[in-house]
């Protein structure tokens, strides 16, 4: 079978994961903003969108271990990878998690776009060139399920920040 195949599976994956965190990547920053600007909040919430990231990230890893269980060995992850460049790149995004990453967020935005690139690729293949209708589809389909990865993500680990501050001030209060 064709190795352009498996390429696309692998990508639809990446999407599936990664492109869908510039557009929330975008919300949160308006959204941190308008908070902000209206004393709302004390903390930029849009601080917490690298570790968002790389929780995305570790949701693909655990994918990919998922996908090569139970044979972990480096001549079954050649086999089972066709494309070993974006593979990697991806799991790059696990650096995220490293504070002197975090503190620059717009890495991770540039890190994102990569993959956003594939979806930006087909849609203009689809409209200027008139490439079959069912690249796009599932392009769109990833890209919708990675938003709700991503905005899951995001609100995941807001919540888990909000909590950890909380249980900090209690245990400084008592």
């Amino acid at each position: 079978m064709d190795d352009s195949f498996f390429i696309y599976i692998e990508r639809l994956e990446l999407i599936a994961f990664f492109s869908g965190y510039p557009l929330i990547f975008l919300a949160v920053r308006i959204i941190a903003a308008w908070l902000h600007a209206k004393s709302i909040t004390r903390m930029d919430i849009a601080t917490l969108l690298p570790f968002a990231y790389a929780f995305a990230g570790l949701l693909y890893l655990g994918l990919e271990l998922k996908n090569l269980y139970p044979h972990y060995s480096f001549e079954n992850i050649k086999l089972a990878t066709a494309d070993p460049y974006l593979k990697t790149w991806a799991l790059f995004s696990l650096l995220f998690f490293v504070p002197f990453f975090a503190k620059k967020p717009m890495l991770s935005l540039l890190h994102s776009l990569v993959f956003f690139y594939f979806v930006v690729k087909d849609f203009f293949r689809h409209f200027f060139l008139h490439d079959d209708n069912n690249f796009l589809q599932n392009d769109m389909h990833m890209y919708s399920r990675s938003l709700l990865i991503n905005l899951g993500a995001f609100i995941l680990v807001t919540l888990l920040y909000f909590l950890l501050a909380s249980l900090k001030r209690r245990k400084a209060n008592s």
